[in-house]
């Protein structure tokens, strides 16, 4: 029985120290420790790299924090700054809107008064008119002053003052329906009449001129004793024959002194009928023109041109009508006042 027991040992065993290394459950073991052990080696280098770029990312976030904060710092110091000017500006836009409004007061009170001085002017070219129609019937100068006032109007042209310019006008058209008269044209003749009073000659001058030629046909050297008594003997035989007018009477001789005072007499006449045409005084005008006529006609030539020339015109002047019936300004004037009397209710 030893035997057999002893048939059924194995021949050769395993020893003990090996036999455990042949146990899958080892390897198995193994396998996991060891991708426990890779895969936290891996999980520490994968943590480590995340750490890093953790790092980095936090040290770049940091970068960006402190470029914001500067930015931050610099746009509330902009800020800040844009504050301080708007503050400035709101300033300024006060210390205008204050000198707007000053300009703007300024402005309604300098057109108040510029309209006072255009009134005042219109009414004095107004009152210019009345004066010259009043005191000299000048229908020209008063058409002027009422044309200048108008034009000052129309400057403006303001709706205020055309009611105004409306009688403006209707004085206009009836000044200049009134008639002319042409007293520069009169006075230009009265001044030529004047001007060739010391040329005209003397009524007396034909009495005495055949003597005056006698004499100076004796006195004239180189002439013949046959041609003197021929001119002598042909005077006394124009002396036998005599043509005398009955219209007027005979030719007064004077003397140098009383030629000079009658020629000074009668550009004294008519230089008072110039006074009277400017001032329109027709009685003075026509007295002292027919006075002049009258010494013309009394002491000068008759057939001489420049007389008669002279005596034309003295006549046509005193025959002319120096005054003519303008008409009123009333209308205008009262105009003026109500304007000014609406303006001071204000």
């Amino acid at each position: 029985m030893s035997d057999t027991s002893h048939s059924l040992v194995p021949l050769a065993e395993t020893p003990p120290r090996f036999a455990s290394w042949r146990n899958p459950w080892l390897w198995v073991v193994l396998a996991v420790l060891s991708l426990a052990v890779w895969q936290g080696l891996e999980t520490r280098s994968r943590l480590g790299h995340t750490q890093q770029e953790l790092a980095r990312r936090l040290a770049e976030n940091d970068k960006v924090v402190n470029e914001n904060r500067a930015l931050v710092s610099k746009v509330m110091e902009q800020a800040a700054e844009l504050q301080r000017k708007y503050g400035a500006l709101e300033g300024r836009l006060a210390e205008i809107q204050g000198q707007a409004d000053a300009l703007r007061a300024w402005y309604q009170e300098a057109a108040v008064s510029r309209d006072d001085v255009l009134l005042a002017e219109v009414e004095q070219a107004v009152n210019n008119a009345v004066q010259q129609l009043q005191l000299s019937g000048n229908v020209q100068g008063a058409i002027l002053a009422l044309e200048s006032a108008d034009a000052r109007l129309a400057r403006l042209n303001h709706p205020q003052f055309l009611v105004l310019r409306r009688t403006l006008a209707r004085d206009l058209e009836r000044l200049r329906a009134t008639p002319f008269v042409d007293v520069p044209g009169m006075n230009l003749r009265l001044e030529n009449v004047i001007l060739s009073v010391d040329k005209l000659p003397l009524a007396m001058d034909l009495t005495v001129r055949p003597k005056a030629v006698a004499r100076e046909a004796a006195d004239t050297p180189g002439a013949s004793w046959w041609s003197i008594l021929l001119q002598e003997g042909w005077n006394e035989l124009k002396a036998l024959v005599r043509i005398q007018r009955f219209d007027r009477q005979e030719a007064v001789l004077l003397s140098p002194d009383q030629q000079l005072m009658l020629r000074e007499n009668i550009k004294l006449r008519l230089l008072n009928a110039r006074l009277a045409l400017l001032s329109r005084e027709q009685w003075v005008f026509k007295n002292e023109l027919k006075a002049a006529h009258a010494w013309l006609e009394r002491y000068f030539q008759l057939e001489e041109k420049s007389v008669q020339a002279a005596m034309a015109a003295l006549k046509q002047l005193a025959a002319t009508e120096i005054i003519v019936e303008a008409p009123s300004l009333n209308d205008s004037l009262a105009a003026l006042r109500s304007i000014k009397a609406s303006r001071e209710k204000r």
